[in-house]
Order: structure tokens, then sequence, then C-alpha cells
């Protein structure tokens, strides 16, 4: 793990003159089978607690609109009577269907996905470069196929004992054939993980294990349903601009933003965007592009994701858009001190370092010690962070980047901090 978690590259965009006044921000969530409900919410709420916590008014935000086809969930953030805000359009570009999707695979496949993934990546040496950039996340990564062989272990060791005090292998067995007893013994050892399945749910087992299947396919090319989303996500982007230019609300920043997962799918969205539009970000419309919490190295790493590294390279060397990579040490499901510059082999040819920036989100900082030591203890609620509201100001506000006067490069490199602490609510939770 590479620290401190600061990097400016050489090449990065010039500053641009001015402030944002509107804003359009499309945000990608992680590999979310509850995204379409979670994300509107989490924002709602949190927004309120940053806006009581720092004494600004209460912001103006309108209904959630979903497009016909659920792949866009939208609404619009005004700036109120607080100075300064920009008009905020926030599109949610949701791909939970494909998550649902791997959800309803029958869990023995999903198992047998797992443990051939986990297999082709320890002979790789995958599972080692993990650890080798965060132990904490390659303990994550790990941990679906452990409990595999334990459950598997425990299922054995119980169908064992029902066979044995079922047959006629003691003097008090019942004495049943073998006919009858193995079936129930199958039966017994499959019925206690069915039984815990809520207490698996609790500890993240599924979704963690889907999870990883799903990076793995993707870094070996197999996930033709994923590709064509990012095709569809991109190309919605493309028309929610002109649509803005049409109206007359030409945006002055356009923002894509990736959190956990979806921190790589932001970047393959920003990729396609920019080979699609070689005009956009050149011209008076700043285009940025935030990784909040990204699992980025999960499939860029993996020695078949050629396509996925390209496609970094674009962003690394193009001055059209702007890359900011938050990361935190105190996050298992991240990656701190990973710089796709210096941790990847990527198709560089000596051209310009633009990309990315690359900060830490200080949570230590930014929240209360009384928070800060109940989050420490629970990773999920920690890896959702980035989204939440600050209690304290600091370098990254989530609410502020998305919603103040500021560019993204300017926010990354000259934050405007100081104008925070007068609002402050002294004890405000």
């Amino acid at each position: 793990m590479r620290l401190p978690l600061s990097y400016t590259p050489p090449d990065l965009q010039a500053e641009r003159p001015g402030t944002v006044r509107r804003r359009h921000v499309f945000f990608i969530p992680g590999y979310d089978p509850e995204a379409r409900t979670r994300y509107r919410l989490l924002f709602v709420r949190e927004l309120l607690r940053h806006a009581k916590r720092f004494g600004d008014p209460r912001p103006d935000i309108s209904p959630a609109v979903l497009s016909p086809d659920g792949l866009v969930q939208s609404w619009t953030v005004g700036p109120g009577r607080e100075p300064g805000r920009a008009t905020t359009s926030y599109d949610v570009l949701l791909w939970d269907d494909l998550v649902a999707r791997d959800f309803r695979r029958p869990r023995v496949l999903s198992v047998l996905l797992l443990v051939v993934g986990t297999l082709h990546a320890l002979l790789r040496g995958l599972i080692f470069r993990f650890y080798q950039l965060n132990w904490l996340y390659g303990n994550v990564v790990i941990y679906p196929f452990v409990m595999v062989v334990l459950l598997t272990a425990l299922s054995a060791a119980i169908g064992t004992m029902v066979h044995a005090h079922l047959g006629d292998w003691f003097g008090h067995s019942l004495g049943w054939p073998p006919w009858v007893t193995l079936p129930l013994a199958v039966v017994a050892g499959i019925a206690w993980i069915v039984a815990i399945e809520a207490l698996l749910n609790r500890f993240f087992f599924w979704q963690l294990l889907n999870d990883w299947v799903f990076n793995w396919q993707h870094g070996n090319g197999w996930r033709r349903d994923y590709a064509e989303r990012l095709e569809v996500f991109a190309g919605r982007v493309l028309a929610r601009i002109a649509e803005a230019e049409a109206r007359g609300e030409r945006p002055d920043e356009v923002m894509i933003v990736g959190h956990s997962t979806g921190g790589l799918t932001a970047a393959e969205v920003a990729a396609r965007i920019l080979a699609r539009a070689p005009k956009l970000g050149a011209d008076d419309m700043a285009l940025a592009l935030v990784t909040l919490g990204s699992g980025l190295p999960l499939v860029a790493a993996q020695p078949f994701a050629d396509h996925v590294r390209a496609e970094v390279a674009t962003l690394i060397a193009s001055r059209r858009i702007v890359w900011l990579d938050v990361q935190a040490p105190q996050d298992w499901m991240n990656f701190p001190g990973f710089n796709p510059v210096l941790d990847l082999d990527l198709p560089l040819a000596g051209g310009p370092i633009a990309n990315p920036l690359v900060r830490s989100a200080q949570v230590r900082d930014i929240l209360t010690p009384e928070t800060y030591a109940k989050v420490c203890r629970k990773p999920f609620r920690m890896h959702f962070q980035f989204l939440m509201s600050n209690e304290r100001p600091g370098p990254y506000d989530y609410f502020r980047m998305v919603l103040g006067p500021q560019f993204l490069r300017d926010r990354a490199v000259r934050p405007i901090v100081a104008d925070l602490q007068p609002g402050l609510r002294k004890g405000a939770g």
C-alpha cells in the first residue's frame, strides 16, 4: 500500500476561470441489487443532515423521475437561498437489473463460479497482488471462498453424523438402510445452510460472492450484458447533455461519479464518452470523473483485462477530463495508495500524464471521534461514508463537491474549506 494518499499528475488540465452555476451529475452505483431505492433515499437523507449540521438552508430537491426503460433515475437540486450553490441535475445510471439477474442464478452455480474464479486468480497470482495493494481488501475477496470451504466441511460433518446415527454404525443407532440414511444425510447437510440464510446475508456472504464473480467475469471479457450497458450509459450521458443544450441550460460542468464497483463503471463510461464526443471537455464545458472507494484493480489488474487497461490509459493521457480518485485507508473495500499510473502495466507510450488526482477522504477528520469509533467496526458503513454527510468540514465533502460552485479540478487542488466553518453547528448530529 503506497502512502500518503496524494498525487497530482504533472500534466493536469489547466485551471478554469469562473465558477459552476449549472452542473449535471451522473452517478453510477456499485454492485447493488437495490440501487434504485437505496441511493435516492441515501442522497436525500444525507443532504438534509448536511444542511442541518452546517447551518445551510433546507435544500430544494425535486421528486425523482424514472425513465421509461428504468435505466435512469433523475432529480434536481436547486440553489435555494444559499449563495454560490450550483443548480444540479442528478441522474443515477442503473444497472441493478444485471446484478439482480446474477442473484437469481442457482446458488450451486454461483458457488461453482466462485470456486473456479478464485482458484484461477490464485494460480495467476492475482490474489497475492490484491493483498499487496490492500491486505484488508484481499481478505474481503477471499472471504466468500473461505466460507464456502468451511460451510462445505460443516455440511459434510453434519451429513456424516446423521448417516451414522440413523444407520447401523453404532449399537444405539436405528439401523436404517443406506438408501434411506444417505439421502437424509444430504438433506441435513443442505438444510442447515438454508436455515442460516439470514445470517449469511447479514454478513454479506452472497453479496461479496456475486461481486467477486462479476469482477472475475468482467476481467476475462465474459460480461457482454454489462459491456452493452456501458454503451447505453455513454449514449444517455451524451443525449442528456444535448437535451440540456437544446433547452438553453448548457451545464458548466458534467461530472461522472462512481462509487465502489461503480468507480470502474464510471471510468469505462467516461472513456467511451471521450471516444464518441471528441470535442467534449475541450470547450467551455468541463468534463469530470470522480471515483470513490473504487475497486478498479479487481478488474484492471487481471491478466486478460487489456481492454480495461486501455481505457484507463486513455483517461490518464486525456487533458479533456479531470479524474479525481478519492480513497480511504479505513475502508476495507478500496485500494488506498493505488495509482494506475504507477501500479498498472499501461500502454502510456511516454505520453502526457494528466490524470488521476489521488486524494484521501480523511475520514478520521471529517467525523467526530464518537462516530469514527463506531464506523471503524462496520466495514460496509465505512465504505458508504464517501456518499454521506460530513460531521466536520474537510477537503472531501460529497455534497460540496456535487452541489458547490467550484470546478472539480479546483476543489481537488485548492478546496474551499474555511467558508464552511462559520455555519457549523456544534454538536449537531
